[in-house]
């Protein structure tokens, strides 16, 4: 089946059933009645003998503007940098409507006003809530760590204990928010990880959990790009002594990566930066957070929720905030946490892009991810003086580089030269990984690109 006789659940209207239904009401039998007005010698017959096209929206931006500058531009700066703010495609619709007046200069109203904007709201917290199989999704925080730090906090209110778990690698930027936002009532320990992929060391866990924990964090893909393969006995075993987990994930691996909930965690976090966010000088960022349909977890959110209900008038939807008696606006001092200004506007840009994509997008984004970052390894690991860091382990998106030789500002100063954003210093995270550089691959880098930076690495090392 070719991927023009798939519908796409997550466009409103799109299925057959439907389109037959709209037809029927309009009193025509099928599509061809729509056109009766237009004479059969303008018509034709079947398909147009029209060449194959390329492959993305991605991809015919590129070409057309390499058509407009005659070549490609060597000068044109390539970035493989990632740690969590990394490359990827903006389609133009999602940038038309973000721009809409409605949505970029409406920072907050009510039900009655912004009926449109909070409809809008609700289809974001229902794509998310299905690509990451959770049923309550608030509106997005600040970033991945404010998101994974809120979570950790309800995660430990509800298990009535003080102590939260870091127990995969996680950026210096997320160690930090975490650690500043659950201060004071919080504890915070971070486990030792294996080397080299920076997954869970489970005997490790095993001699922290007791019961003073309240949750469990981990990434999966983590800061390295790993995928914990022990995710699922992370969570059996928090379970086990009573502590809820946590779980971070990057939307853009869900097409082809289980979610959170498939391995058990309780809650899952990350961010929407992947889907329809530019990087902005780092800034585009928004941090989603989701959890499953219970009370004792629904009230300990102290964000938004925005939910659906019926009106006086029959079939027709109303949509409003859910539970706001449990956020500060409604406790004030007494609340359980802040719920202040949220990111609303890459909600809607998140819900835009998830509806382009639908299930077959988001998996071959994931898909293509996948195989960039696999072929970029394979060549930069043939260049010497470059080593692959545990090459066995499976990745996405990320993988750190040991070089030989030079220092990572030294390849990195030569790169740059040559029109590219090298990686990021580990050694700057952790002194274990001197002289390593983490690598990102995006939907957004060509065969060409990769061969491009595998060039520029060889003359740096030579």
């Amino acid at each position: 089946m070719s991927r023009s006789d798939q519908s796409n659940p997550w466009v409103p209207n799109a299925q057959p059933a439907i389109a037959e239904e709209m037809l029927r009401r309009i009193g025509v039998t099928d599509h061809d009645a729509l056109y009766a007005a237009i004479p059969q010698n303008l018509r034709v017959d079947g398909l147009l003998d029209i060449p194959v096209g390329v492959r993305s929206e991605a991809a015919l931006e590129r070409e057309i503007t390499d058509l407009l500058v005659g070549d490609p531009d060597p000068a044109t700066l390539l970035c493989f940098l990632g740690g969590g703010c990394a490359p990827h495609y903006v389609p133009a619709l999602t940038e038309e409507i973000v721009r809409r007046a409605e949505f970029l200069t409406s920072y907050w109203g009510n039900v009655y006003s912004d009926h449109g904007k909070y409809q809008a709201f609700f289809e974001y917290a229902s794509l998310l809530g299905e690509i990451v199989d959770m049923d309550a999704t608030c509106l997005p925080t600040y970033d991945h760590g404010n998101a994974a730090a809120v979570a950790l906090r309800m995660a430990c209110r509800a298990a009535g204990r003080p102590k939260a778990i870091i127990a995969s690698a996680i950026g210096p930027d997320r160690s930090a928010i975490i650690a500043s936002y659950l201060a004071p009532d919080v504890d915070v320990v971070h486990l030792p990880w294996l080397a080299g992929t920076g997954t869970v060391d489970l005997a490790a866990l095993d001699e922290a959990l007791d019961e003073t924990v309240g949750a469990v964090y981990l990434e999966s893909p983590n800061y390295l790009g790993a995928i914990d393969t022990g995710a699922a006995d992370v969570a059996e075993r928090a379970h086990r002594i009573g502590a809820l987990v946590v779980g971070g994930c990057d939307p853009s691996s869900l097409g082809v990566l289980a979610p959170p909930s498939a391995y058990g965690a309780d809650f899952a976090c990350g961010d929407l930066q992947p889907l329809g966010i530019p990087m902005l000088f780092g800034g585009g960022l928004s941090g989603f957070l989701a959890t499953r349909d219970e009370e004792r977890l629904v009230c300990e959110f102290p964000t938004f929720l925005i939910g659906r209900t019926n009106t006086a008038i029959p079939g027709e939807h109303g949509f409003g905030l859910v539970a706001w008696e449990r956020t500060s606006y409604m406790r004030r001092e007494n609340g359980k946490d802040f719920g202040g200004t949220t990111t609303g506007l890459w909600a809607i840009g998140a819900a835009v892009t998830l509806s382009l994509l639908g299930p077959v997008g988001l998996r071959e984004l994931g898909e293509g991810i996948l195989q960039r970052r696999a072929y970029a390894a394979q060549m930069l690991a043939d260049v010497p003086g470059v080593t692959v860091v545990a090459p066995e382990a499976s990745r996405f998106k990320e993988f750190p580089i040991a070089y030989e030789g030079l220092s990572v500002a030294e390849v990195n100063r030569h790169l740059l030269e040559r029109g590219i954003h090298g990686g990021h210093d580990l050694g700057m995270w952790d002194p274990a990984f001197a002289g390593n550089a983490l690598v990102c691959v995006t939907e957004m880098h060509t065969k060409a690109d990769i061969d491009r930076l595998v060039e520029a690495t060889a003359e740096a090392l030579a």
